[in-house]
């Protein structure tokens, strides 16, 4: 499971022209789920997503936690995180989750993450075609994958 995490002053997700997630300071989330993940991987990733110390202090040092800043934290599921593209120019999807396990698994990941942060969380819609707007704060972006060595 990926993660592509961008601290925003606002961001914005659309669906046929209707706004469905909206939120102002805190965190974008793009959530890519691919076919060997599982619960395991979703709950390292939201420890690591609300604890994450990427707001600045009072010092203007990155020390704070979305948490902390009283943020809010919009997540959009996106396959296209897991795009194999040594070979050729047309990516390959193959390491995707299929929608019948990723579904189930996106679904985990809001709900934990919804019991475990007690601030504005916002959604887009899993396999819609969005529209996504922001405005990254910094700019600040950070991708962390469950199966990562580093």
């Amino acid at each position: 499971m990926r993660i592509v995490i961008q601290r925003v002053s606002e961001a914005t997700v659309k669906i046929d022209g209707t706004f469905v997630g909206e939120i102002s300071k805190g965190l974008l989330v793009l959530l890519g789920i691919e076919h060997e993940d599982t619960e395991q991987d979703a709950l390292y990733l939201i420890q690591k997503l609300i604890n994450l110390r990427i707001f600045s202090d009072t010092d203007g040092k990155m020390n704070l936690s979305v948490q902390e800043v009283n943020g809010g934290i919009l997540v959009v599921s996106q396959f296209t995180l897991h795009a194999a593209t040594k070979k050729g120019n047309r990516p390959s999807y193959i390491r995707a989750a299929r929608p019948e396990q990723a579904i189930p698994l996106y679904e985990y990941f809001l709900a934990t993450l919804q019991n475990q942060f007690s601030g504005k969380i916002q959604t887009g819609q899993f396999g819609a075609d969005m529209k996504v707007s922001l405005v990254n704060d910094g700019p600040v972006t950070i991708i962390i994958d469950s199966k990562a060595e580093i």
